[in-house]
């Protein structure tokens, strides 16, 4: 992923959007990604799931993913084809569980302050600028460490361990 730059459009969203907004209790009772993308976000805009599309960039106020630690939250919205999660700040296990997925997190203050739902954006990973092509603005983000780089490059935890034990060709994504 590191090379390769992400276009979507923009869906936004505020501050303390927490887990049972993403993904609402009354779903977590599978783990499979389509049945979870197909709920994606009913807690507070029930028709994100039937209107998102593959590529597409949710941008949030601070506290994003904020309450419950249930890891569904960030599969849901991988799922359901969110590449990209750009927010003022994020609730730290939600951060992890996303990172966990290989999900692309960013801290962008200026860009969550002033992107807007629409917007027709272009992130490039490997230099975590934003580019608004709605706009003509540019944001630069906060950097990743090193190690969540290359857990989000690898295309999350799993896909990482296996393939720093050289087991890489064994296993099957879920997302």
């Amino acid at each position: 992923m590191a090379d390769e730059s992400l276009r979507g459009l923009a869906w936004k969203f505020g501050d303390d959007l927490d887990t049972d907004q993403i993904i609402p209790a009354r779903y977590c009772n599978s783990f499979d990604p389509q049945y979870l993308a197909d709920h994606a976000m009913a807690g507070i805009d029930p028709s994100f799931a039937q209107r998102v599309a593959a590529g597409d960039i949710i941008v949030a106020g601070r506290n994003f993913g904020c309450g419950s630690s249930r890891e569904v939250a960030p599969l849901a919205l991988k799922a359901a084809g969110v590449r990209v999660i750009v927010a003022h700040s994020f609730a730290r296990i939600f951060y992890r569980n996303a990172v966990n997925l290989g999900l692309l997190v960013l801290e962008c203050p200026s860009a969550a302050d002033m992107i807007e739902t629409g917007e027709d954006l272009v992130v490039d990973p490997s230099t975590r600028v934003i580019h608004s092509l709605t706009t003509g603005k540019a944001y630069q983000c906060d950097s990743l460490p090193q190690y969540i780089q290359e857990i989000i490059d690898a295309g999350g935890m799993v896909k990482y361990v296996r393939k720093k034990l050289g087991k890489d060709k064994e296993y099957t994504e879920y997302v």
